[in-house]
């Protein structure tokens, strides 16, 4: 017992963590909205316009989330938490080029299915701290990847790190080129 509570003074309350019920609402419609434009327009979108297809004023929006970081963060959390999950799935997997390659094919899939998150995935938001975390941790599962693979005889000795950025941007300009009009091509 501490000693303010001993003494029959009040103790500071805990602070609340739940958010009212229609607090809860605006921040759920602001994450969904965000999704949705992110997924087609990339990251561009204005803080302005997420307000509006979330259908809330911008003063709700910046309660919520003070930062376009912050939304960013809040909006891509599971999706950079599945990137990381792919890079452990192929090291645990026992042929180091077949964990390589479905990386690489699982990391372009992430992209194709949403425009903003390619964009993630080729910037950097210091201000996500969490974001930034799992993109090191996944980072430096990479970089395994790519000594297992050249260990293993498949991968080049120059491939390099870099390589990926190079990639990943390369997928996310065939990606906003092909569109809708041929939504499969990043495959090729």
């Amino acid at each position: 017992m501490t000693s303010s509570a001993a003494s029959g003074e009040p103790q500071d309350p805990q602070p609340e963590v739940r958010l009212r019920a229609d607090a809860e609402r605006n921040r759920d419609r602001i994450l969904a909205a965000a999704r949705r434009l992110y997924a087609t327009e990339g990251l561009g979108v204005s803080m302005a316009s997420v307000a509006r297809e979330a259908g809330v004023g911008k003063a709700t929006l910046g309660r919520r989330f003070a930062t376009r970081e912050e939304l960013i963060n809040a909006v891509f959390a599971d999706r950079m938490d599945a990137y990381a999950g792919a890079v452990a799935e192929a090291l645990a997997d026992p042929d180091p080029w077949r964990g390589f390659t479905g990386y690489l094919t699982a990391v372009c899939a992430m992209q194709a299915a949403d425009r903003g998150f390619a964009d993630v995935l080729t910037m950097t938001f210091p201000a996500a701290k969490a974001l930034e975390a799992r993109r090191t941790e996944a980072y430096n599962g990479f970089l395994e990847l790519i000594a297992r693979a050249k260990n293993s005889g498949h991968l080049r000795e120059d491939f390099v790190s870099a390589d990926l950025v190079i990639l990943l941007m390369a997928n996310a300009g065939v990606i906003a080129a092909t569109g809708d009009a041929a939504p499969d091509t990043w495959r090729r």
